[in-house]
């Protein structure tokens, strides 16, 4: 499979190579085991009187129990990552600017009451500084009390810098970070992040044969995309680039709403994780949020007639400050007002970033 390219992908690969694998390439080889076995025990040479009875209790006992406690095995990681890509987070992020003296701060937990914040795994406390983010450690940084109370008190245990920025971030919604081992972020050894709630929502349409992307935060501009034509991309990526990309930020939650204009399709992003349909007069919802920068392809894949194959789907993921470049353009082309501050800053905030 493709290298994933979201923490969501990484256990739904995990759960695929270590786990589904490795059960299958034991039964098949167990099954062909016994064919040989029984070819070669029970044949007519060697077996010319064969037995009479027809029924084992303690065989069809333990034949029927053991794939039963391996569907179990299989069934429950299964459920708990249909879950995990069915549910939107709703996460949400406080951030307080620090004075030097202040060590104490408050969590709105205005959650739904099955959605609150409850237990230390629901919250995540960071300090943001110029040198970069930096996650404090639950009990050793920082104390909470009032967990699953209207407001929940957070008290670190030495003041943050004037300047910083303290973040408190609270949801139901978590998932290990980027630099825990698969293995571990599979198990849900590592050290918990809250999955903030979405940035924005990508209206996806299909039609025969093509896709059209509409962005209802940024003014509802949508654009239509085809399958680039051969003399204006490469063999490797030919019936997969496409001439309009989406364009969406990195590191950022993105809901992802789905539907069709004519017959059914299916918008899936093998490096997300994500397969959903696209059903006329219906609206499917998933979503994702991509770790690093890159262009990401997939394609429809459901059969919806004699063009299938050529919906390419490609998802250019950039840094918040390009995206924002992205959509001023997008905007004036929708004869609309830029929505972000000047372009021409933006590109200088780029590059400057880039030299460091």
């Amino acid at each position: 499979m493709l290298p994933p390219a979201t923490a969501m992908a990484e256990q739904v690969h995990f759960f695929h190579n270590v786990v589904l694998m490795p059960i299958i390439t034991i039964i098949s080889l167990f099954v062909l085991g016994l064919l040989v076995w029984v070819m070669v025990r029970f044949n007519s040479k060697a077996n010319p009187t064969p037995k009479k009875f027809s029924h084992n209790t303690l065989l069809e006992v333990i034949w029927t129990g053991i794939p039963i406690l391996i569907l179990l095995v299989i069934a429950l990681p299964s459920f708990d990552l249909l879950y995990k890509e069915d549910v939107v987070p709703d996460g949400k992020q406080v951030v307080a600017e620090a004075d030097g003296a202040t060590t104490e701060f408050i969590f709105e937990n205005d959650f739904p009451q099955s959605r609150q914040v409850k237990r230390s795994s629901h919250l995540q406390v960071l300090i943001s500084s110029p040198a970069g983010l930096r996650s404090l450690k639950y009990k050793e940084d920082y104390s909470v009390k009032g967990f699953g109370d209207p407001e929940v008190k957070v008290s670190l245990k030495s003041a943050p810098a004037m300047g910083e920025q303290v973040l408190i971030r609270g949801g139901r919604a978590t998932q290990n970070g980027s630099n825990c081992a698969a293995f571990k972020r599979y198990f849900d050894i590592c050290e918990k992040q809250v999955v903030l709630a979405p940035s924005m929502t990508l209206k996806v349409t299909g039609n025969q044969w093509n896709w059209n992307y509409a962005y209802p935060d940024f003014g509802d501009f949508d654009f239509f995309s085809n399958m680039q034509v051969e003399e204006k991309t490469t063999p490797e990526d030919f019936m997969f680039e496409v001439d309009n990309r989406i364009v969406v930020p990195v590191g950022e939650t993105i809901r992802v709403t789905v539907t069709a204009s004519d017959v059914i399709h299916a918008w899936a992003v093998p490096q997300f994780a994500i397969k959903i349909d696209a059903v006329p007069g219906r609206i499917n919802e998933v979503w994702f949020n991509v770790e690093r920068e890159g262009i990401y392809y997939g394609q429809c894949s459901e059969l919806c007639g004699t063009r299938h194959s050529f919906m390419p789907i490609a998802v250019e993921v950039v840094s918040r400050q390009e995206f924002e470049i992205w959509i001023n353009k997008q905007r004036a082309l929708a004869g609309l007002e830029p929505m972000f501050q000047d372009d021409v800053k933006l590109a200088q905030i780029r590059a400057d970033a880039d030299k460091k």
